[in-house]
């Protein structure tokens, strides 16, 4: 059996459902809601192929070094430890998913990666499915943005499964404005599908993309990460989307060669944590301040806690956000 990470539990698994009333007929857009960034990297394949998404040096490492290279790539690949219950039942609602094929291998079966293969999609789905089912007042955003070695067929055979897994929990594409707590709780819409793709167009529980922008630093540098993070947050669109803050660090070649054997996690997370936390903890929601905020290893901090009791700040304003 695998252990829970320790300081982690149910506590936030059911913290939607018991906000007060005034922040459940506020848009969601306006409320803080903690995410988590490549969100299901907490276990990757090293025997099949390197995924499509790595560079082309990456490969030919891989291909060279075999085993041994892809247990370095772990290191580097994997951005979160909880699985999607854990994440789910830690308060985690957003959900980053790139998603793949697996060149060579027969029928369309989609894969979650990060540099390595992980888990079937469907896997993923059904744990999420499970948890809602359990959690009825819960909502989630499931965040499609990154495709590799996926044909039209491949499309049809994903969006077809998230129909078939969720079922009447999928919200329809409507107004962003619209969306309410209290809205969906009535509806009995659980989950928001965002599907980066031309392919979901005319399907009304896909929802576009550009409903959803999240900028990227795309540095290694807190400092740097901060001013991007508040010179996006300052040119929020106003109307007509929900926001994502990534608030996190990307290695560079440079890095991972320097940190080799130590990986994402203790070379460049950890020690910049306190930079990051400090700042997310600094910040207020609503239209013109923070909504979804995502992070790597969710666990290490009191992150999804810090996000969620943002929202207090909500109640001291006076009237409601537009």
């Amino acid at each position: 059996m695998r252990t829970r990470p320790a300081g982690i539990g149910n506590v936030n698994a059911d913290w939607m459902g018991s906000l007060p009333s005034k922040l459940s007929a506020m848009p969601l857009k306006c409320l803080a809601v903690p995410g988590s960034h490549d969100s299901f990297t907490f276990w990757v394949d090293v025997h099949a192929p390197v995924a499509p998404d790595q560079k082309a040096y990456v490969k030919y490492l891989a291909t060279m070094f075999s085993v041994f290279a892809k247990k370095v790539m772990v290191k580097w690949s994997m951005t979160q430890n909880l699985t999607f219950r854990e994440q789910l039942d830690a308060g985690i609602r957003y959900f980053d998913l790139r998603v793949s094929s697996k060149p060579g291998e027969p029928g369309n079966e989609i894969y979650f990666i990060h540099g390595l293969f992980g888990h079937k999609v469907r896997d993923g789905l059904l744990e999420i499915n499970t948890f809602l089912t359990r959690h009825r007042k819960e909502v989630v955003f499931l965040d499609f943005n990154h495709y590799y070695a996926m044909e039209a067929e491949h499309h049809v055979y994903l969006i077809n499964m998230l129909q078939q897994v969720f079922g009447s929990k999928l919200c329809n594409n409507c107004t962003v404005e619209s969306i309410t707590l209290d809205y969906l709780w009535e509806k009995k819409y659980q989950v928001i599908v965002f599907y980066h793709h031309p392919s979901a167009q005319s399907i009304p529980v896909m929802w576009p993309g550009n409903k959803i922008p999240a900028p990227w630093a795309n540095t290694t540098e807190p400092n740097k990460l901060i001013q991007f993070l508040e010179m996006t947050q300052k040119e929020r669109a106003k109307q007509g989307s929900f926001h994502v803050t990534q608030a996190i660090l990307t290695p560079t070649a440079n890095t991972v060669a320097k940190g080799l054997m130590w990986g994402l996690r203790s070379y460049l997370v950890e020690r910049n944590l306190p930079t990051i936390m400090s700042w997310i903890e600094s910040q207020r929601p609503g239209v013109d301040g923070v909504n979804i905020i995502t992070s790597d290893f969710v666990e290490l901090t009191d992150f999804a806690n810090v996000v969620i009791k943002l929202n207090n700040l909500l109640m001291e304003q006076k009237h409601k956000p537009r």
